[in-house]
């Protein structure tokens, strides 16, 4: 029987494993270039900040379980940027490739575009995170750019890669 995936906010009790998901991705994985896990309450100190923001930060789970996390924060703090947000998913590697990603993106997309925001921008980690790529083009980001040797992790030097997304249109009043 296939077990459905929920995508709801994430509320304070769900930070604990938000932040283990996070740690795992951040000890043994090159999405992020962080290189110390941060705490549980960095965690909810950054969670409160993409709310304050009037972003969305969101989980899946499925049978009860946080198996991801995503949200949209704010891009750039100067105020032209108000109208870009920046995307961020991240998943238990035991659910990945099962459409949790798929499922989180596309709702971080829909609320960011209620939220009045114009353009989402993925900043990916590791040129090689082919699953991140095709996540996004998958749901119409298109690549802007490659910065090459960016990032030194694990001892091997890494590139990011700029994908970007409009997701509403015009000029907001």
């Amino acid at each position: 029987m296939d077990i459905k995936i929920r995508v709801r906010p994430a509320e304070t009790a769900d930070m604990t494993c938000v932040q283990m998901i996070y740690a795992h991705h951040v000890l043994h994985g090159t999405a992020s270039f962080e290189e110390m896990p941060p705490d549980l309450a960095e965690m909810q100190r950054r969670r409160d900040a993409v709310l304050a923001a009037g972003l969305p930060y969101l989980v899946a789970e499925r049978a009860g379980l946080v198996i991801g996390y995503a949200y949209a924060g704010r891009y750039r703090p100067r105020t032209a940027y108000r109208h870009t947000a920046e995307d961020s998913v991240y998943l238990d590697p035991a659910a990945a490739g099962q459409g949790a990603g798929y499922a989180l993106l596309s709702a971080v997309i829909e609320r960011s575009a209620a939220a009045g925001y114009r353009e989402l921008v993925a900043i990916i980690g590791d040129s090689g995170n082919s699953a991140s790529v095709g996540l996004h083009r998958k749901l119409g980001f298109r690549e802007v750019g490659i910065l090459r040797n960016v990032g030194l992790k694990f001892g091997r030097w890494l590139d990011t890669v700029i994908m970007q997304r409009t997701i509403t249109g015009g000029i907001p009043e």
